[in-house]
Protein backbone atom coordinates (compact mmCIF):
# COMPACT_ATOMS: atom_id res chain seq x y z
CA UNK A 1 0.00 0.00 0.00
CA UNK A 2 2.56 2.65 0.87
CA UNK A 3 5.54 0.55 -0.42
CA UNK A 4 8.41 3.85 -1.05
CA UNK A 5 6.46 5.98 0.80
CA UNK A 6 9.17 7.84 2.58
CA UNK A 7 11.60 7.58 0.23
CA UNK A 8 9.07 9.74 -2.01
CA UNK A 9 8.62 11.74 0.51
CA UNK A 10 11.89 12.71 2.00
CA UNK A 11 16.07 12.26 2.04
CA UNK A 12 15.27 9.33 4.37
CA UNK A 13 17.00 6.78 2.08
CA UNK A 14 20.26 8.81 0.70
CA UNK A 15 20.58 9.68 5.18
CA UNK A 16 20.42 5.52 5.52
CA UNK A 17 23.38 5.06 2.99
CA UNK A 18 25.07 8.10 4.29
CA UNK A 19 25.03 6.06 7.65
CA UNK A 20 25.93 2.74 5.58
CA UNK A 21 29.23 4.26 3.99
CA UNK A 22 30.08 5.90 6.87
CA UNK A 23 30.42 3.11 8.99
CA UNK A 24 32.08 1.45 6.24
CA UNK A 25 34.70 4.32 6.73
CA UNK A 26 35.56 4.11 9.84
CA UNK A 27 35.57 0.18 9.67
CA UNK A 28 38.51 1.03 6.91
CA UNK A 29 39.81 3.51 8.90
CA UNK A 30 40.41 1.51 12.55
CA UNK A 31 42.12 -1.50 10.59
CA UNK A 32 44.57 0.82 8.83
CA UNK A 33 45.20 2.03 12.60
CA UNK A 34 45.38 -1.32 14.14
CA UNK A 35 47.44 -2.71 11.46
CA UNK A 36 49.92 0.19 12.22
CA UNK A 37 49.53 0.43 16.05
CA UNK A 38 50.18 -3.15 16.25
CA UNK A 39 53.07 -3.57 13.67
CA UNK A 40 50.66 -5.04 10.75
CA UNK A 41 49.53 -7.79 13.00
CA UNK A 42 45.51 -9.04 13.35
CA UNK A 43 44.26 -6.03 15.55
CA UNK A 44 40.56 -5.76 15.21
CA UNK A 45 40.89 -7.80 11.43
CA UNK A 46 39.53 -11.45 11.68
CA UNK A 47 41.76 -14.60 11.76
CA UNK A 48 43.78 -14.79 8.82
CA UNK A 49 42.61 -11.29 6.85
CA UNK A 50 45.14 -9.53 5.20
CA UNK A 51 45.94 -5.91 6.17
CA UNK A 52 48.07 -2.95 4.74
CA UNK A 53 52.05 -2.07 5.37
CA UNK A 54 52.22 -0.56 8.89
CA UNK A 55 55.16 1.29 7.22
CA UNK A 56 52.42 3.30 4.93
CA UNK A 57 49.99 4.83 7.83
CA UNK A 58 49.84 8.16 8.87
CA UNK A 59 48.20 7.71 12.44
CA UNK A 60 47.63 11.69 12.56
CA UNK A 61 46.07 11.82 9.53
CA UNK A 62 43.77 8.83 10.49
CA UNK A 63 42.91 9.99 13.13
CA UNK A 64 41.62 13.23 11.58
CA UNK A 65 39.63 11.30 9.12
CA UNK A 66 38.22 9.35 12.24
CA UNK A 67 36.77 12.47 13.72
CA UNK A 68 35.66 14.03 10.85
CA UNK A 69 33.93 10.79 9.97
CA UNK A 70 32.51 10.68 13.60
CA UNK A 71 30.63 13.75 12.88
CA UNK A 72 29.89 13.15 9.59
CA UNK A 73 27.83 10.34 10.92
CA UNK A 74 26.55 12.14 13.82
CA UNK A 75 24.76 14.67 11.82
CA UNK A 76 23.46 12.24 9.08
CA UNK A 77 21.96 10.44 12.24
CA UNK A 78 20.48 13.69 13.96
CA UNK A 79 19.41 14.55 10.18
CA UNK A 80 17.36 11.33 9.77
CA UNK A 81 15.67 11.49 13.35
CA UNK A 82 14.51 14.83 12.55
CA UNK A 83 13.13 13.70 8.75
CA UNK A 84 11.39 10.47 10.59
CA UNK A 85 10.17 12.71 13.13
CA UNK A 86 8.31 14.81 10.61
CA UNK A 87 7.20 12.14 9.01
CA UNK A 88 5.56 11.04 12.27
CA UNK A 89 3.90 13.95 12.77
CA UNK A 90 2.47 14.62 9.67
CA UNK A 91 1.17 10.98 9.84
CA UNK A 92 -0.35 11.47 13.00
CA UNK A 93 -2.02 14.79 12.29
CA UNK A 94 -3.98 13.35 9.11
Amino acid sequence: MLFGFIGRVSNAPQLTDALDAGSQRVRSIAQRVSGATLKNESGFSIQGAATQEATSVNLEEEMTRLADEQLRYETAAKLLEKTYAKIRLSIRER
